[in-house]
């Protein structure tokens, strides 16, 4: 199935070369590009792209509102937002407010091209090792939050709670079933019940969600 892109931007340069590394790939389709965060949010209604790549930096609405609004609209888009730095403050922002995941803006076209297959497909946090760091050294700056009723962390069974934990940690599927020695569709159906329990998007969700009601702490592991 092609994975549709829509691409967030206020350089058009960059909004040019995306479009052009990202139309070569097989299986993705470039659907539009704005230059605003405004634009990506009526774009999302117009275009119902499957992946958003989003710069945080952008005129008019900035990509964390930009992200926020559409997350909360119920849309299924999936939002790959885009840093200078991968200690960016804003990135973990843009995180809880739903974004799948990031990348830096000098990857090069066939990171791109596979960080919105990973994003689109929900498969794995990306950039696990990045991911952690920025999400563990944020957290410290985001006292924990207890969740609402709905969503608390006693709804999960105790593997389901060990699996998040692993999930936090930015273990793929397979690295989970290792270390729980257990069958990796076992650990596939386990992070679909999270999801399903927490009322969270993706696992990048699940791992922010971990740290911020305190089940995962920065430096665990």
């Amino acid at each position: 199935m092609t994975i549709r892109v829509l691409i967030a931007d206020d350089q058009a340069m960059i909004r040019e070369a995306f479009s052009v590394l990202l139309g070569a790939q097989p299986g993705i389709e470039v659907i539009g590009t704005v230059e605003d965060g405004a634009a990506a949010v009526a774009a999302d209604q117009d275009l119902a792209p499957d992946v958003i790549v989003m710069d945080i930096r952008m005129p008019v609405l900035n990509g964390i509102e930009a992200t926020r609004r559409i997350t909360r609209s119920g849309s299924a888009s999936k939002i790959l937002v885009l840093t200078t730095f991968d200690l960016d403050e804003y990135v973990y922002e843009a995180l809880r407010a739903g974004a799948s995941g990031f990348l830096l803006k000098d990857a090069s076209g066939t990171q791109l091209a596979e960080a919105v297959r990973v994003v689109a497909h929900g498969e794995a946090l990306l950039s696990p090792e990045i991911t952690k760091r920025l999400i563990t050294e944020f957290a410290r700056l985001s006292p924990a939050r207890q969740p609402p009723a709905e969503v608390r962390i006693d709804a999960l069974t105790s593997r389901e709670t060990e699996v998040l934990a692993h999930i936090a940690q930015g273990l793929s599927n397979t690295e989970i079933a290792a270390v729980l020695v257990v069958a990796e569709e076992t650990v596939k159906t386990h992070v679909g019940r999270i999801l399903r329990k927490l009322g969270l998007r993706d696992r990048t969700q699940a791992a922010v969600f971990a740290y911020e009601t305190g089940l995962a702490t920065p430096g665990s592991s």
